[in-house]
């Protein structure tokens, strides 16, 4: 994974994002509890946080950078980003772009011996790349639902970002519905329903 594919994905979900209605943006996204309007804060709040687990010198091993993430109501998305409603959905969309920039510019000028925490593996700059490609193509899935969008995103970006992340997802499957089932969003044929997951951010050999 590199910057290249991250920047390839947020630039990808802002345009189909930008189609949406106006009035959509209070509607749930998906089968997640949250709003649309929350859940773009929550991608842009997942991409900030993985540019500073790897922005100082010595980057935190054993938690995350202690920036205080906080709820807007009971049952909302715990944020350190949060947009300006009166900015309405091209200000939100704006927040989510900058954060996305945020990461790639961490990924690419970041060493690649580096290591940070995650609490699904120490990472290196290509896992917090590819953990941010997740977040994006797998939450712009739940806001295209939401939204009443399409959405399919490239297959050579989700294929990569399986073999970093999912070793154990199957290789012969379509890629993006081979995403959406390890991420508990779909069913494969002849494989049971994914409950519970998790990826794995070590880095590979």
């Amino acid at each position: 994974m590199a910057a290249d594919d991250l920047d390839r994905a947020v630039q990808l979900s802002v345009a189909a994002l930008r189609q949406a209605p106006a009035a959509a943006w209070d509607g749930k996204a998906g089968s997640l509890e949250w709003d649309c309007w929350e859940t773009v804060e929550h991608l842009s709040d997942d991409l900030f946080a993985y540019a500073a687990q790897l922005g100082p010198r010595k980057p935190p091993l054993e938690g995350e950078a202690p920036f205080v993430w906080e709820s807007r109501r009971p049952g909302g998305p715990a944020n350190a980003v949060h947009a300006d409603r009166t900015a309405g959905s091209a200000g939100l969309l704006q927040v989510l772009e900058a954060c996305g920039a945020l990461l790639i510019a961490m990924v690419r000028t970041t060493p690649s011996q580096t290591r940070a925490y995650h609490g699904f593996g120490v990472s290196d700059p290509e896992g917090f790349a590819a953990m941010g490609i997740v977040e994006t193509l797998v939450h712009t899935h739940d806001l295209a639902e939401g939204l009443g969008l399409d959405w399919t995103p490239p297959s050579d970006i989700c294929a990569r970002v399986l073999t970093r992340l999912f070793p154990e997802a199957p290789a012969d499957t379509d890629p993006w519905s081979t995403l959406l089932w390890a991420t508990g969003r779909a069913e494969l044929p002849g494989r049971p329903r994914v409950t519970t997951w998790r990826w794995y951010g070590e880095p590979r050999p």
